[in-house]
């Protein structure tokens, strides 16, 4: 095999020169039998084959089987025209079927024509170009149900890919069986007009050359031709059939021969009443022995099967509960109880046609998009998102699980849309109040003949599959930093490691451990802070790490050196109004960190900590009333401590620090805060 592919090679080629060189009759005659040897193989790896793609090759073989067939056919009308004799193989074949009648073995020749060029041939054809159809029409639902399959957890990435290849490869036979099959049609008629050539031919040439007499002429040149065109049809019928077996062969586990035996005798029944009209056929004027005899074997094979399957009932009746009673015992059973899905979706009978494909559901098309969407915007791959039904839900709601615990609900009301103001909006629409479940907003479940009318208003209006992908969408950011362990951040510097080998190797382990890496991420997704930009923070950390082993301290040098990207985040165009700190509070705050060997922490009495976000209150209260976002801005050391102060008034609230803030922003503070 290991110079196979030059040998196929100089194969090819030397079909090709045959047809322009004439080869010596003993080679003729031995090409002739590899050539039905070749057709016997086909047709053979056809029948055993369990699915098509396993001989993925044979759209090609259809077109150099025939190639080679017409070198064939060219070099044997050569010597009969020529010299009268084609070899011992074609007269062989001549002699065999003639029986010394030319007129009758003519007949046989025409009639395996027939049926290879009508029956045979032709449905192929028709069957390979259905079947190209439909299966190039099913892609997109089959690759639909790989990207379900995926995003529920039921395969692999590895699968999944294995799959796609797959549907990819039963495309791409197919459509290559729509045109190889060409090959065999054309095949057939080259085979008919081939042999009407060389008995016309062979007569003029055999009676005026010759000097033959015009039944010896008759006599030689149709046997012949007869010879020659059962050596080159009884291949091309193999190759025909062959073709009909794969195009026509649906996907099983076993081959064609044991299909048939299971699917033709599986049913007692059937036999009985088969054996019963071979019985009364027997009764009748018809020969007695054929159908007394067929009758008796059908009889037999129906008692047999019978007793079979009532052996095969008492087997699976049993064997079960033993294997059942069997796995119960295992204690490794209980292992696949402690299993916790990072991120799951309950819901309601009512919004299962929202995830189910084949009622038009595309929620399994939306949880691909949130995958890459988490992945542009926060740099994080997103766990595969469980669905699942929970009968103990309402119809219509919905809950979102972080590690098994509840973080989310919400409720939909099916075929009906959700009217949203952006404060834009004018005019009033008929609907039921609720509240959008992602952000919170006041809202209007609307009908769809509101629809339209809404959206000339000014309305944002959304169906139920976006209300729910986009409310999992915003859960899955805000807790994006409990779904980022050690295992996510592994395959992320793996992912960084293909091309930037040397940072990764200088970091982990020698600086810090896969874990301290860990905490430095989990503090940037904790604020909304993207890390998509592994290399730029894996540098900070490499510069850094080495100076401090504060994790906090870390996440603040990887924020001034995300600071472009921090400030495109949080602040529009070149101004920014922001909230800055008090000098004499900033200076209280750095009295009260407290270091210790577990890290540092703020240590404020509560009524400090309670008159400082009062102030605070007041002056994003005081933001927002002129439609800014609330930004507060202060020194680098004490941003990280102060932020984690404004969490008990407003998780949401942006703290920046002076150095996050690109040089080219202009800053006006219209507020400050004050102990």
């Amino acid at each position: 095999m290991k110079f196979g592919d030059i040998a196929v090679s100089l194969a090819i080629i030397a079909v090709v020169i045959i047809i322009i060189i004439p080869i010596p009759l003993l080679a003729v005659d031995i090409l002739l039998s590899f050539n039905i040897s070749l057709s016997l193989l086909i047709l053979l790896i056809s029948i055993y084959n369990k699915e098509p793609l396993q001989f993925s090759v044979f759209p090609s073989m259809l077109l150099l089987t025939t190639l080679f067939r017409l070198s064939l056919n060219v070099t044997t009308t050569r010597y009969i025209l020529s010299r009268g004799n084609a070899g011992s193989v074609i007269e062989a074949f001549g002699q065999f079927v003639i029986g010394g009648n030319a007129v009758v073995g003519f007949i046989i020749f025409l009639i395996i024509i027939i049926i290879q060029f009508m029956v045979i041939t032709k449905g192929a054809e028709r069957v390979s170009e259905v079947a190209a159809r439909f299966t190039l029409d099913a892609m997109p639902g089959k690759q639909m149900a790989i990207d379900a399959d995926l995003n529920s957890g039921l395969i692999s990435e590895m699968e999944a890919r294995e799959r796609r290849m797959r549907i990819q490869g039963e495309a791409d036979f197919y459509g290559s069986m729509d045109g190889a099959s060409k090959f065999v049609k054309g095949d057939a008629i080259a085979g008919v007009i081939i042999t009407l050539i060389n008995i016309t031919a062979g007569f003029v040439l055999g009676m005026l050359g010759g000097e033959l007499s015009f039944l010896e002429a008759l006599q030689k040149y149709t046997l012949l031709t007869v010879g020659d065109g059962l050596v080159g049809q009884i291949p091309a019928l193999l190759i025909s059939t062959a073709t009909g077996i794969v195009v026509t062969r649906a996907a099983s586990d076993s081959d064609l021969g044991n299909d048939v035996l299971q699917q033709l005798f599986r049913q007692p029944r059937i036999m009985f009443i088969v054996s019963g009209v071979l019985l009364f056929l027997g009764l009748t004027p018809l020969p007695n022995l054929p159908y007394m005899t067929l009758s008796a074997i059908f009889l037999y094979l129906g008692f047999i099967l019978r007793k079979s399957i009532k052996e095969s009932i008492v087997e699976e009746d049993g064997v079960p509960q033993e294997i059942e009673a069997e796995e119960i015992k295992k204690p490794e059973n209980v292992i696949p109880l402690l299993q916790v899905d990072p991120i799951e979706l309950e819901f309601g009978y009512g919004i299962i046609p929202l995830a189910d494909p084949n009622q038009g559901g595309d929620l399994f098309d939306r949880l691909v998009m949130i995958r890459r969407q988490c992945a542009l915007e926060l740099g994080i791959v997103v766990p595969m998102i469980r669905l699942r039904d929970n009968i103990q839900l309402e119809s219509n709601q919905y809950v979102i699980k972080i590690k098994g615990v509840d973080v989310a609900e919400g409720s939909i009301i099916f075929d009906h849309y959700l009217a949203m103001n952006p404060g834009t909006a004018e005019g009033n629409i008929n609907g039921i109040d609720t509240i959008e479940p992602a952000f919170g907003l006041p809202a209007k479940w609307i009908e769809e003949d509101e629809r339209e009318k809404a959206e000339i208003f000014g309305y944002t209006v959304v169906d139920p599959s976006s209300i729910i992908s986009t409310h999992l969408t915003e859960i899955v950011k805000n807790h994006s930093h409990e779904l980022l362990g050690r295992q996510e951040v592994k395959t992320l510097l793996d992912n960084v490691k293909e091309h930037h080998g040397a940072l990764v190797d200088e970091l982990v382990p020698k600086i810090m451990s896969l874990g301290e890496v860990q905490k430095v991420l989990s503090n940037l997704l904790r604020e909304g802070i993207s890390i998509r930009d592994m290399v730029t923070i894996l540098e900070t950390l490499a510069d850094y790490g080495t100076i401090t082993r504060d994790g906090d301290m870390l996440t603040e040098y990887v924020r001034q050196s995300l600071s472009r990207a921090i400030t495109k985040k949080f602040i529009e165009g070149k101004n920014a109004k922001v909230i800055t700190l008090d000098q004499n509070l900033e200076a209280t705050i750095m009295e009260s960190i407290q270091q210790t060997e577990h890290g540092s922490y703020l240590n404020l009495d509560p009524n400090s900590t309670q008159t400082i976000l009062n102030s605070l209150a007041k002056q994003v209260e005081k933001l927002m009333s002129v439609g800014e976002q609330p930004i507060i801005l202060t020194s680098p050391i004490v941003r990280f401590y102060f932020k984690r102060l404004t969490e008990q008034l407003s998780p949401e609230l942006v703290v920046l620090s002076y150095n996050e803030i690109d040089p080219k922003v202009e800053v006006q503070s219209i507020g400050m805060v004050s102990a």
